[in-house]
């Protein structure tokens, strides 16, 4: 039915012999201790992390070092994606840090500061997800599930999207609901399915909504109930997926789960046809033949009212 399974400061100097400005209670302020890098880099005092973990990280320090690239790598201490984030990464990465080896592990995977490697992605997801890393256990699954940097097999994707799963990674729930819907490295079972996009759907996630909505709406996995259908629609439609836009539109129109509403169903078609779905513009247009000036003058406003709460022009 649906896709198949393929699936991450200012630093205040105080020069010697000058004195720190007063406030305006003509009291001089007083410089910021910390206990250590990571206490600064908490109160987000980066440039006081970056200056106490830098020697430590020279000396050999794994958790220093980890620190160093992420200031490099999220432009903390320098130009986001400096080469230094790299070098750093990896220097921690091969003292068997996880969170290093994962962080590196995703530069290889997406080309951010090497060329793209998925073979060299595979070697440290895996290093990560054998430490328990979950976010890396996720990513080796996808891998796996794609025949990226290895040969594509879907048990293994099924075991480590499960592990992580059970941990609770949200991303890894939904994968693991499509290989159980599309019966990829098991036997299709709706029932899980539904159990897995569930569990997403209620973190939030917008496309196991998506999902969840589709198996209510057919009755896959679950005894057939529109109202539960709508439910989830909108719960992603609000979070601007298409499909659920467009669809929550056709029910809206067709009074289906929800009482007829042509002022719901225009808003729902127009915020699917700008999010570039064409027949959805057609759709509305073709409903607005069946609507008053004022149906379609409220449904506008509707239109307009949701697109400013959510940011959108």
């Amino acid at each position: 039915m649906k896709r198949a399974v393929c699936i991450l400061l200012v630093a205040f100097f105080v020069l010697p012999g000058v004195a720190c400005p007063e406030s305006k209670t003509g009291k001089s302020k007083t410089p910021v201790k910390y206990s250590s890098y990571l206490e600064a880099y908490e109160k987000q005092d980066y440039a006081s992390a970056f200056k106490m973990a830098k020697p430590l990280a020279e000396k050999g320090d794994a958790r220093a070092q980890f620190y160093v690239a992420l200031m490099y790598d999220t432009g903390k201490v320098a130009p986001s994606g400096s080469d230094d984030a790299v070098v750093w990464f990896i220097k921690a990465a091969e003292q068997g840090l996880s969170s290093a080896q994962y962080y590196l592990a995703l530069k290889y995977e997406t080309g951010d500061g090497v060329p793209r490697n998925y073979e060299e992605a595979f070697k440290w997801f895996s290093k990560a997800a054998a430490q328990g890393h979950v976010p890396a256990q996720n990513h080796l699954a996808a891998l796996y599930a794609s025949g990226k940097g290895v040969k594509q097999n879907y048990a293994e994707a099924l075991k480590l999207y499960t592990r992580a799963a059970e941990q609770g990674n949200v991303t890894a729930q939904l994968s693991l609901g499509l290989m159980y819907e599309n019966g990829q490295g098991v036997t299709q079972s709706y029932e899980e399915a539904v159990k897995w996009y569930t569990k997403a759907a209620e973190h939030g996630d917008a496309e196991a909504q998506l999902d969840l909505a589709f198996m209510y709406d057919l009755g896959q996995g679950v005894p057939q109930n529109y109202a539960e259908a709508v439910k989830w629609y909108t719960k992603a439609a609000e979070q601007g997926v298409a499909r659920a836009q467009c669809t929550l539109a056709f029910l809206y129109s067709n009074g289906q789960g929800v009482p007829q509403d042509n002022v719901q169903a225009y808003k729902w078609f127009s915020l699917c046809a700008a999010n570039g779905n064409s027949s959805a513009a057609k759709n509305r247009d073709a409903l607005a033949r069946q609507m008053t000036a004022a149906q379609i003058a409220e449904a506008r406003k509707l239109t307009d009212i949701w697109n400013r709460e959510h940011g959108r022009k």
